[in-house]
């Protein structure tokens, strides 16, 4: 829009918007500059594969209850154009407006005659994705901003698979959304019912406890413990950022006999203004600072935990830390994938059971080492995508072939894992218990998690990690990036950072399947992507991959090296080397 178009719509907006609070807003708004203006109404928040997300506020670039009705009702049309009777299963973690938020989609939902079945209170992401196929929904809906800051929010669609939404089904949503508007009196804009009303008619329901229960009794059927095995010690300090995670990561570790987690203050309740921690990210170490501050109070009071557990606001994300000598160190999500993946192969193998018919899945920007993890233990290991949705996929390949038994573990590097089939997505309550099972485990043997992982890295090599992101800002950025993926495509470097390129793989051009430990046979190419990958000799590699929303440009750097500073020089090198080549 022009700088006359968003006062016009500011002007539109204050005369029809009836909620007081964002009323208020407005007319702040209205004495604002010109930018302030802008930047609410230059655009209609997008609406992509992962849902819509944004600062909560007045304005079409916002989150609020008009674009999030907006939104609903494109939804809605989706739905009654695929199935007969829908029904959709609603969730909402700690953000602001969470509740707000659930209560609009579930009265625009019941107004278009689309069953809800709402979770009472906030509950963990896989909790929601569990719930989709526990009850039958044909799709579902969270109100999350997983760790982004507080002024964030919101809204994340599930199929009727428990995946996140396939990119066919956001085209046509946003398809719907784009012909809508927000107040219109014609009827071009959102249904809506009093939401008293649609309960009481039956259209809206709360999710019973019972599918709770389930849920956890999902996350138990995982256990690689023995009765006697969960008796054995562990000291965890927890913290779940001010998410959902302490109701079903507490239940969890309690029934595995670790019933004395010490939480972290003013970290263990619901709290959407996040006040101890302005990023709850768990990859971060701000994040976890007040955790290991905790730590080092234990340690000095010679009661040491073994490990340090963060969960993220919408508990789909676990980070750890460990004692590693006078300070804590984060086990990166690389390291704690290969860690899993490692210790449930393991855990099988005692059990007799063959692991050559197991399947592993990660994705293409996954650590390198889960490949030599694979071929040490004789499992099958699949690279999907990036997202965790493409994992999901695989895992509904295998049930609709009845050989979901198949599946033993995925994850993604930023911090996401996975074991067993009762979700979709990644879960944080799962992972949980997995990590403080195999903290026992290697405890047993006198190490952390930390000192495990240097003794993998000891026998595969420092198989070591980097992303790095480029932005590219101004009216010249997008032609600037489409120009740097078209030039590695029409000619590739002979080598980056003086290593020869082996191989170049455009993955716009739906490349195969990459797989360890199986033939691959049967298994159809990986969706288009705009991502280019550059092997280079002495197993390394860069893959460059564009955002999809921002002006930048990632790119991932793997190094492999036989000592970690040297792994750690040659990630230094391809660093300046992907920056130059970027440029």
């Amino acid at each position: 829009m022009s700088e006359i178009d968003v006062r016009a719509a500011l002007a539109h907006w204050s005369e029809c918007v009836a909620d007081d609070e964002l009323s208020a807003e407005l007319a702040q708004l209205s004495e604002a500059d010109d930018a302030a203006v802008a930047d609410a109404f230059f655009q209609d928040l997008e609406f992509g594969t992962a849902g819509l997300r944004g600062v909560i506020g007045a304005g079409t670039n916002r989150m609020n209850v008009y674009t999030v009705a907006r939104a609903t009702q494109g939804l809605a049309e989706h739905l009654n154009a695929r199935f007969e009777n829908p029904s959709v299963a609603i969730a909402r973690d700690s953000r602001h407006k969470g509740e707000l938020f659930v209560r609009t989609a579930a009265s625009v939902l019941a107004a278009n005659g689309i069953r809800c079945l709402v979770y009472p209170r906030v509950e963990p992401t896989p909790a929601l994705s569990f719930a989709v196929r526990d009850l039958g929904c044909s799709a579902g809906i969270n109100m999350t901003a997983s760790h982004n800051p507080a002024a964030y929010s919101g809204y994340k669609v599930y199929g009727a698979d428990g995946c996140q939404i396939t990119s066919e089904a956001a085209a046509d949503i946003s398809a719907r959304i784009a012909r809508l508007g927000y107040f219109e009196a014609d009827g071009a804009c959102a249904k809506t019912v009093d939401f008293d009303r649609a309960a009481a008619e039956g259209l809206v329901e709360e999710i019973g406890d019972d599918t709770l229960e389930r849920f956890v009794e999902a996350v138990l059927a995982q256990s690689q413990e023995t009765p006697e095995q969960m008796q054995r010690p562990l000291e965890v300090v927890y913290t779940p950022l001010c998410g959902t995670g302490l109701e079903c990561v507490s239940d969890a570790l309690g029934r595995i006999g670790i019933d004395s987690l010490d939480v972290v203050a003013g970290q263990g309740e619901p709290n959407g203004d996040f006040p101890t921690c302005e990023y709850p990210n768990p990859e971060e170490r701000a994040a976890l600072e007040a955790g290991i501050a905790r730590c080092h109070e234990r340690a000095a009071q010679g009661a040491a935990p073994d490990l340090l557990l963060a969960t993220d606001p919408d508990a789909d994300r676990v980070g750890v830390a460990c004692e590693d000598g006078d300070d804590y160190t984060l086990v990166t999500g690389n390291e704690m994938g290969i860690l899993l993946m490692d210790y449930l192969a393991r855990m099988r193998a005692e059990r007799g059971e063959d692991i050559a018919r197991c399947i592993a899945v990660t994705t293409i920007v996954s650590s390198a080492m889960a490949d030599d993890v694979a071929r040490a233990h004789g499992f099958e290991l699949r690279r999907t995508l990036t997202g965790f949705k493409y994992i999901g996929e695989q895992i509904g390949l295998l049930e609709a072939a009845e050989e979901a038994d198949r599946f033993m573990f995925g994850f993604e590097e930023s911090y996401g894992y996975l074991a067993g089939t009762h979700v979709r997505d990644k879960d944080a309550v799962v992972a949980s218990m997995l990590i403080c099972q195999m903290a026992r485990f290697y405890r047993e043997q006198g190490m952390n998690l930390v000192q495990a992982m240097r003794a993998l890295y000891e026998r595969y090599g420092y198989c070591l990690n980097r992303t790095i992101s480029l932005s590219y800002p101004g009216a010249d950025g997008a032609r600037k990036m489409a120009d740097i993926m078209a030039g590695l495509r029409a000619q590739a470097p002979a080598s980056v950072a003086g290593r020869a390129v082996l191989r170049a793989t455009d993955y716009a051009r739906g490349a195969a399947m990459p797989v360890v430990g199986g033939t691959g046979e049967g298994l159809a190419p990986l969706p288009s992507a705009n991502v280019v990958e550059l092997a280079l000799e002495g197993d390394c590699k860069v893959i460059v991959r564009p955002s999809g929303t921002e002006p930048k440009i990632k790119a991932y750097l793997f190094a492999k090296a036989d000592a970690r500073e040297d792994a750690l020089a040659l990630l230094d090198v391809l660093d300046a080397a992907a920056r130059a080549m970027l440029a």
